[in-house]
């Protein structure tokens, strides 16, 4: 069955948001009197929800991991936010893949009207047919459920049609509980191993061969 409705995620796969989120990260930790000044160290942030990050990482309760977030966005919407690179050679794949019929999605953890903005400030709106994101009370926030409302939002009911760009194990897990085949990217921030041990239908190393598989499928 052909590929004809394409998923991607957005941080680490369309764009490279290292700067902006670790410093957002930093931000919202120094808020605690917790000092992270290597910024590579707060890298797992990038992907998976926020909250789960802060309780895994700093072993924050629920609750302090939200009040993390509010302290989080204060630094994201002021600077974090395009403090972001656009991975080379994204927007002529992108605008290849739609003039070849691909209908393109975004099903992203971040919030959704984070991910507009983003987006609009790249000139890369116009290419998807829908935005799908996080919701800002953290109701709507695992990757299963963003792709889920994805799904529903565009009307989308045969997920054979159906593949999922990312480049951590949450994509694959969450477009799996969908039952979506996932490509993983090795430009992000997950490793090899992380996508295969997750189940990834397939592996890009670059944005050329991400093309390839996504016109061949």
């Amino acid at each position: 069955m052909e590929k004809r409705y394409i998923l991607f995620d957005l941080d680490g796969t369309l764009t490279d948001p290292g700067v902006g989120i670790t410093r957002s990260v930093q931000y919202a930790l120094r808020s605690y009197g917790i000092d992270e000044p290597d910024l590579s160290n707060l890298y797992p942030f990038i992907g998976p929800p926020l909250k789960d990050s802060f309780m895994r990482y700093y072993g924050f309760s629920e609750q302090r991991a939200m009040e993390a977030i509010g302290r989080y966005r204060e630094y994201f919407t002021s600077k974090g936010m395009f403090e972001n690179v656009v991975y080379e050679g994204i927007p002529s794949m992108l605008s290849r893949l739609k003039a070849a019929g691909k209908i393109l999605l975004i099903a992203t953890s971040k919030p959704e009207q984070f991910a507009v903005q983003i987006l609009q400030h790249f000139q890369m709106d116009s290419y998807f047919a829908f935005v799908g994101g996080a919701s800002m009370d953290e109701i709507r926030v695992g990757k299963s459920e963003v792709i889920r409302y994805t799904l529903e939002s565009a009307g989308i009911a045969d997920t054979s049609q159906v593949v999922m760009v990312g480049d951590r194990e949450h994509d694959v897990l969450g477009a799996g509980e969908n039952h979506i085949d996932t490509i993983g990217v090795l430009f992000g921030y997950g490793s090899r191993k992380e996508l295969e041990q997750a189940g990834a239908w397939k592996i890009a190393e670059t944005v050329e061969e991400l093309e390839k598989l996504l016109i061949e499928c």
